[in-house]
């Protein structure tokens, strides 16, 4: 699924295509879980994309190295 996200650092509408469906998506923005535990097989980063718009780029141009 191709999902667009406002990123918190950069202020830029980023864009990745994740592994995800629109249920999981929508239990998660819901509150009906952890984004861990609804979508598994997400990596960290993937993850922080969902939560925060940020992409691995970003965050280790601002931050630099692993998070």
């Amino acid at each position: 699924m191709l999902v667009k996200n406002f990123s918190a650092i950069s202020k830029k509408i980023n864009t990745m295509n994740l592994n995800v469906t629109e249920e999981q998506v929508s239990r998660w923005r819901n509150h009906q879980g952890l984004i861990q535990d609804i979508m598994p097989d997400l990596t960290p980063d993937e993850r922080e994309f969902l939560m925060t718009g940020t992409t691995r780029e970003e965050w280790d141009e601002v931050f630099g190295g692993d998070k």
